[in-house]
């Protein structure tokens, strides 16, 4: 047996193993839980401002056991909590804080290895990129979906029926005590959204990815399957710290491919891009724009889940989960790909079936034949800009339109609904100054809401062209993730109302019909907007947040730095 990297804190008879052994005994810890077991810590995002993770008490209660039952020794620890419903100005901002907190509690402790206690939308990515950034053997449980909403008869998803219910109370088709009452009837048990929004779909990235047991996407939170694969995920990652079977040796470039074809496959949210680009960059896999439109240009979308299609989590778990979407596109996936359960993905799984071919569909009847993410490039996107076809309008995938542009988010919000505002069905909604550094953090605005005169007469989609991002539980023609952003001088930052657009989809173009000459006139005048707040954290990630076409990391946060401590602290 090799020496474990806790025994540098607990092994020996000096005097630092003295003091950190009598100091973790005095939570009733015996002498022989330092003779050599592993000790695996438990990255807890708990908190009671996430309600995706208010019932983590109790699921970590069956990680532990799990880990006790393999002989290891558990210890929770506390991380930033990115809460996607509260946290403002967005999660975002604070996703790579999170991941810096992730990393080094996990460096800094004598813990063997990890399991990542995620759910809520910026909280996988933030966990998986911290603890690749020490390479330490690492697991994740997802805390799963909540139960299908149900109001008046009818299913409901969380995100994907606000933004429509929303729409109808504004364009006077559903009364305000109507939606008051969607309220309660569509968040009726724990766990985060159960539509493919970004927290579905990142927990259906990791297991794609291989970072978690099979079948880890889809179990709602309060099915009891839940707490028994983190149970079994409490004894596995005990074993992975034997076969130090770290996430450099999962998360290859392989890896990512077959990610990238199961978000295509599931209609996955937009949001995947940056994380996974992200996630990619701390263990020096190259992963780029590129990537997503080569690997998941021709994957069909067979899950006919919201907001691409009609079901929800709660059906897809039952229909056969994950492994059964991955079985059935099996011939484009790299099967040779490792997982954290010690096989291959191949082998993962080759025993999955398909018990509802309503919801995961065959291949030969896809929900959208090209479901994958289309990357479009332009004069107006030069390293380019995404656009999810499931989610959109098929009318719209090729169009010409007259641009109406809202500088910030708060000059939107002022003059959307002015009865004057020049807009029309076939205009081009532009919003800028919502990127990376923009808002700062990239908030998820881009699916502008559109005006109310319009949506009285019946209109109910826009091409929406911004920097910004959108939830993973919205729909609509939006074009996001434009690079470079608009606050720092990118093309988008010269758009003026009446402008020309032209939008081609197939042709994977965006482009702004202003003349060369006419941009630079404009460039020259432009100035790059203040920064929205001074000092602090702000400043930092606005100095040193990349771009959205890199994953909006911060740059002196790419890589990995290991899991060795250089010095003592006694």
């Amino acid at each position: 047996m090799r020496r474990l990297r806790s025994q540098s804190w607990f092994g020996g008879l000096g005097k630092d193993a003295f003091i950190h052994r009598s100091w973790m005994k005095n939570n009733g810890l015996p002498d022989d839980a330092f003779d050599g077991r592993p000790v695996i810590g438990i990255c807890n995002t708990f908190s009671e401002l996430t309600p995706c993770h208010i019932h983590f008490r109790g699921l970590i209660e069956h990680v532990k056991a799990g880990i006790l039952e393999a002989g290891g020794i558990p210890v929770q620890f506390p991380v930033f909590s990115c809460g996607e419903s509260n946290l403002r100005p967005t999660a975002m901002l604070f996703r790579n804080l999170a991941s810096m907190d992730v990393e080094e509690a996990i460096r800094g402790n004598p813990i063997d290895g990890v399991v990542l206690m995620a759910g809520c939308d910026k909280t996988t990515p933030s966990l998986l990129m911290g603890a690749a950034s020490c390479d330490l053997p690492a697991i994740v449980v997802s805390g799963g979906p909540m139960l299908n909403g149900q109001y008046r008869g009818r299913t409901i998803g969380s995100g994907t029926d606000v933004w429509k219910l929303s729409e109808d109370v504004r364009a006077g088709k559903m009364s305000p005590e109507e939606f008051a009452a969607a309220e309660s009837a569509m968040s009726r048990s724990p766990g985060h959204c159960m539509t493919m929004g970004t927290a579905s779909t990142m927990a259906s990235m990791v297991e794609a990815l291989g970072m978690s047991l099979a079948y880890n996407a889809a179990y709602p939170a309060v099915d009891a399957h839940r707490n028994r694969l983190a149970r079994h995920t409490g004894r596995r990652i005990v074993t992975m710290v034997h076969e130090d079977l770290r996430p450099s040796a999962i998360l290859t470039k392989d890896a990512f491919i077959n990610a990238i074809r199961v978000a295509g496959a599931i209609g996955g949210s937009t949001n995947a891009v940056i994380h996974l680009i992200a996630i990619a960059g701390r263990v020096g896999v190259p992963l780029t724009l590129d990537d997503w439109d080569e690997f998941g240009r021709d994957v069909p979308t067979i899950l006919d889940l919201m907001p691409s299609g009609r079901f929800l989590m709660e059906d897809f778990c039952y229909a056969g989960g994950l492994p059964a979407v991955m079985k059935e596109i099996a011939p484009l996936l790299r099967p040779n790909a490792r997982t954290v359960s010690g096989c291959t993905m191949g082998e993962q799984i080759a025993g999955a079936e398909n018990f509802n071919r309503d919801v995961i569909r065959p291949v030969s009847n896809p929900l959208t034949a090209q479901g994958g993410l289309a990357v479009l490039r332009g004069n107006l996107a030069p390293n380019g800009a995404i656009i999810k076809p499931s989610a959109a309008t098929p009318s719209l995938m090729v169009h010409r339109g007259q641009a109406v542009v809202f500088e910030t988010i708060e000059d939107f919000k002022a003059r959307i609904d002015d009865p004057a505002l020049p807009i029309t069905e076939t205009s081009i909604m532009v919003l800028k100054n919502c990127g990376p550094k923009g808002y700062p953090g990239m908030a998820e605005v881009g699916n502008m809401a559109l005006p109310k005169k319009l949506l009285e007469k019946g209109v109910r989609d826009l091409v929406r062209i911004s920097d910004a991002r959108m939830s993973g539980t919205a729909f609509g023609t939006v074009i996001l993730h434009v690079a470079p952003e608009a606050a720092i001088g990118g093309p988008l930052a010269l758009v003026k109302d009446g402008d020309w657009i032209e939008v081609n989809v197939p042709e994977r173009t965006l482009n702004l019909v202003v003349s060369d000459e006419e941009l630079t006139r404009r460039r020259q005048e432009w100035r790059p907007p203040e920064p929205a707040m001074k000092g602090g954290y702000q400043s930092l990630y606005v100095e040193r947040v990349l771009q959205a076409d890199r994953g909006a990391d911060l740059d002196f946060l790419v890589g990995c730095r290991g899991h060795d401590v250089p010095r003592e602290s006694h």
